[in-house]
């Protein structure tokens, strides 16, 4: 008696339909299991084609010279330079020594200038902190990042545009933004007009 005849013998019990259902069941799944690399590959080389193009935030920051801007993109404005009090924050100070910025918490923060990193870790109210010596008395301070988010080390000489760290709320801060300082031996500056010095415009 041949293979078909009985095959349809039997189809035509229910137990012989039991029986045949499990080799039925296991080559389905093994069909699966061979084809599923097939339909998984082109959607997966199209996904790292995506993830490869920069967007945005995270595109390189302004420059001009050796100095960049310390965010990539847009950003909007928070307290400028000098008496900015805060409204509901008792700890926040009134005479505010950076410029605040911010694009959302965890944004990429890169570094303004070269020089040699002197503080990357928690630094008096700024929270997570990295504080850049660029030579010339000219330090420069990138306040209030994510914890756990720092890519730079004490010691380690940086350029301008290396990423230091994500935007964050650390130390005395009353939401997510940067807090970019700008001290000249010792002493805070605007940072507005030294980035214009620089050929770099600040909003």
């Amino acid at each position: 008696m041949g293979a078909p005849v009985i095959t349809a013998a039997a189809l035509r019990s229910r137990t012989g339909r039991k029986i045949l259902a499990g080799p039925l069941l296991i080559l389905v799944l093994v069909a699966a299991l061979l084809l599923t690399p097939l339909v998984a590959i082109p959607f997966a080389i199209a996904g790292g084609a995506a993830s490869a193009v920069p967007t945005g935030i995270d595109a390189a920051p302004a420059a001009s010279g050796a100095w960049a801007v310390p965010l990539a993109g847009g950003y909007s404005k928070g307290r400028g330079f000098g008496y900015h009090p805060v409204q509901g924050c008792g700890y926040c100070s009134t005479n505010h020594q950076g410029y605040d910025m911010a694009q959302g918490c965890g944004a990429t923060i890169y570094a303004a200038g070269p020089g040699r990193v002197i503080t990357a870790g928690s630094w008096q109210g700024y929270g997570n902190t990295v504080r850049i010596d660029h030579g010339d008395q000219v330090v420069t301070l990138y306040g209030h990042m994510q914890w756990g988010s720092l890519r730079v080390t004490v010691g380690e000489e940086v350029a301008a545009g290396a990423p230091l760290g994500a935007e964050g709320n650390t130390g005395k801060s009353f939401g997510c933004h940067l807090h970019y300082e700008v001290q000249k031996s010792g002493a805070p500056v605007d940072p507005e007009p030294f980035m214009a010095g620089l050929g770099l415009q600040l909003k």
